[in-house]
């Protein structure tokens, strides 16, 4: 029997985070339709968009394995302060984070620190999945923030950083399927520990364990 459009392996939750205006709904309008809507629309607390994707996981010997299929929710969050306690109220719900801000924007830029910070508070864990996106990397004439600077702060934290366009695409694709990998290949280590007999751990894989929380 052909399979039907509903059915998938994964259901998977993104929240997209950061200041009002730093293009978090024209970023997930990209990734989910490859179109760009140039009339900015505040978002008022919570909206999401779904997109199907098949992820391939890259075996230690560069070979993919078996397709997954993916059902991905990414939710758009409202930046402003007034809406935090409602946008925070997701943030237990949701498997990874996509962290943006503006490139054009320093106090945007200035604010990630405060975002993680929340994110460690209300997050599923405090070391969740996450990926930062200094976004509108096409408007370069207009660049108040280093590539260096956001690096420097992205490799602090332990996360991949991208620089994004929503406008024209640039790394949109790259900075949320970095984010799935993440993900999934979190997953598949929880799996393991979990199926793995008992005496099998290494002393490595034990302190590994201790300095991660149970997810």
């Amino acid at each position: 029997m052909a399979d039907c459009e509903y059915e998938y392996d994964y259901l998977i939750k993104f929240l997209a985070l950061g200041d009002s205006g730093v293009g978090k709904t024209s970023l997930l309008f990209q990734y989910t339709d490859g179109k760009f809507n140039s009339k900015f629309i505040t978002t008022v607390g919570i909206d999401f968009r779904e997109k199907r994707v098949m992820y391939k996981p890259n075996g230690p010997d560069g070979m993919g394995g078996r397709g997954q299929r993916v059902h991905l929710q990414l939710w758009d969050t409202a930046g402003q302060e007034r809406f935090r306690s409602l946008t925070t109220a997701f943030f237990r719900d949701a498997m990874g984070f996509i962290l943006m801000f503006d490139l054009t924007n320093e106090q945007s830029f200035l604010n990630v620190r405060n975002w993680i910070s929340q994110l460690r508070m209300h997050a599923y864990c405090e070391n969740p999945d996450i990926v930062m996106c200094g976004n509108k990397c096409d408007l370069d004439d207009q660049r108040v923030v280093k590539e260096e600077e956001a690096k420097e702060l992205a490799d602090k934290y332990g996360i991949p950083y991208f620089e994004t366009s929503a406008a024209n695409g640039t790394n949109v694709n790259k900075a949320v399927d970095c984010l799935l990998d993440l993900l999934m290949k979190r997953m598949g280590q929880d799996l393991d520990r979990t199926l793995r007999p008992k005496g099998q751990n290494s002393t490595d894989q034990l302190n590994e364990d201790a300095g991660k929380c149970s997810c």
